[in-house]
């Protein structure tokens, strides 16, 4: 007598019919379907055994369900997106979503290379300087005007001349006598110590820190022998070619201080009157 070989699941003979084995026990088609097949995300139906089942993370489609949610195109073997759940052709997910080039308002596609400044979005070919229309890539670059320029470009165009060096001042420059200057090329005339950020001042159109201007031009104390700067405010006495700091213009004998009181003098000397009674 021939062993019987039945459904698994309704226990019908399985002699001469379709059949399918899961973990090696049979199963007549229709309770394999209805037991185990997947159910097709679009219409709902069960993915029979004759079909193809189309998977993506844990959802799956009949072949002929698997299809771009706008255009209706099958996505099978092709590229596709993802949108709240819905399946996109690549050209419906750029259309719809993809960023639009500054330039050429072109959709920029996925996967392909992007150039983004404060909040535009071009294609790396059309992000171009303004004016020698070279890619600039990931080089530096300076917008203007809503333009963009590579820096040797914005420097010729743009950029004022150091009247000192001739070349381009880009960042950090400073204007003396209407006349722009590279902090590093102003310096003082005497010493070339960089002038920017500190006091100086000028002789016959040539700038001079404060120390030089003194040690050269300054008149000469005629007690302490250094330099009177007269700048800033600062005080001092005059008399016959001659000139004091207010603090050292005292007496030579007692030192009292003259400033303001008569005096007399004694050669090189300058006495108050109570010293100088019995000259």
């Amino acid at each position: 007598m021939t062993e019987r070989y039945d459904c698994h699941y309704c226990k019908e003979s399985l002699f001469g019919k379709k059949y399918v084995l899961r973990e090696e026990n049979p199963y007549c088609v229709k309770c394999y379907e209805s037991l185990y097949s997947n159910s097709c995300e679009e219409c709902k139906k069960p993915i029979g055994c004759n079909s193809r089942d189309l998977s993506y993370k844990d959802r799956h489609w009949h072949e002929d369900c698997f299809k771009c949610f706008q255009c209706k195109r099958s996505l099978v073997d092709k590229p596709f997106s993802t949108k709240d759940e819905q399946l996109l052709c690549t050209e419906c997910y750029s259309n719809e979503y993809s960023s639009k080039c500054h330039e050429c308002k072109k959709t920029i596609m996925p996967g392909s290379r992007k150039m983004e400044h404060k909040g535009n979005s071009w294609h790396e070919t059309c992000f171009t300087c303004q004016r020698c229309q070279q890619p600039i890539g990931t080089k530096s670059f300076i917008p203007k005007d809503n333009h963009n320029y590579c820096v040797p470009c914005y420097e010729k165009q743009f950029a004022m001349q150091c009247i000192h060096c001739k070349k381009p001042i880009t960042t950090g420059g400073v204007t003396y006598r209407e006349q722009p200057w590279h902090k590093d090329c102003f310096l003082c005339t005497s010493c070339k110590q960089q002038l920017s950020g500190q006091r100086f001042t000028s002789r016959d159109d040539f700038a001079y820190c404060l120390n030089c201007f003194c040690n050269l031009y300054a008149k000469k104390c005629a007690s302490c022998t250094t330099p009177i700067s007269g700048l800033g405010g600062s005080k001092y006495i005059s008399f016959e070619e001659r000139q004091w700091h207010n603090d050292c213009f005292n007496c030579k004998k007692c030192s009292v201080s003259l400033v303001g009181r008569g005096f007399l003098t004694e050669r090189d000397d300058i006495l108050c009157p109570e010293c100088g009674k019995d000259i």
